[in-house]
């Protein structure tokens, strides 16, 4: 069973903090970031991202979920249409939460809380897309060994032609290897043609 916050709630009654939370959600998916406290702000983003979740799903049973909540029929029809469209290949992470400094009047912490609209990177893998992440460098690391071998073969062809030059001047008493001797005679053919 889910345990309740501890210590004091944002309005004073249970009722009150469902309010502020969903006044703060309305505006966090009207305006796309909202300055607030950094209490609000963190109490804010477990029922934001929730939401946006549910809007990610799309069908009439969440839609009417989210209405439970953000009461602005607008704001519901832009969360499903943009935001949820936005967000779809992202896991979660919705919002960012910024630290802006004190309020001037009562020095309180203050906030900004706003959704992300950087896309996702290749960089962040999802606990789900780690297997397939593990997986994926293997055909890379395929990829690069066919390239190393590339390389190495003419550097291999250029070590055959530096011991045939050897070879001419390699001493008598030294038998030169068989496929040295062709190659020196092919090349004694050239010079004298």
């Amino acid at each position: 069973m889910p345990k309740p916050t501890k210590g004091a709630r944002l309005g004073g009654s249970p009722a009150h903090e469902r309010l502020i939370l969903a006044n703060l959600a309305t505006d966090l998916f009207r305006h796309g970031k909202i300055r607030t406290t950094v209490a609000k702000a963190k109490r804010l983003r477990p029922v934001a991202e929730r939401l946006i979740t549910k809007a990610k799903k799309g069908d009439i049973h969440n839609r009417r979920q989210v209405l439970t909540v953000v009461k602005d029929k607008g704001v519901v029809h832009h969360l499903f249409t943009e935001i949820a469209t936005t967000f779809a290949e992202r896991p979660g992470g919705y919002t960012r939460i910024t630290k802006i400094g004190p309020r001037k009047g009562d020095n309180a912490p203050m906030a900004v809380i706003e959704l992300v609209s950087e896309p996702l990177n290749s960089v962040q893998v999802s606990r789900t897309d780690a297997p397939a992440a593990a997986a994926a460098p293997a055909p890379a690391a395929a990829e690069e060994s066919e390239a190393a071998a590339e390389t190495e073969a003419p550097a291999a062809e250029v070590a055959e032609e530096a011991p045939a030059a050897k070879a001419d001047e390699a001493p008598a008493d030294e038998p030169a290897a068989p496929a040295e001797q062709a190659e020196a005679k092919d090349e004694a053919k050239k010079d004298e043609a």
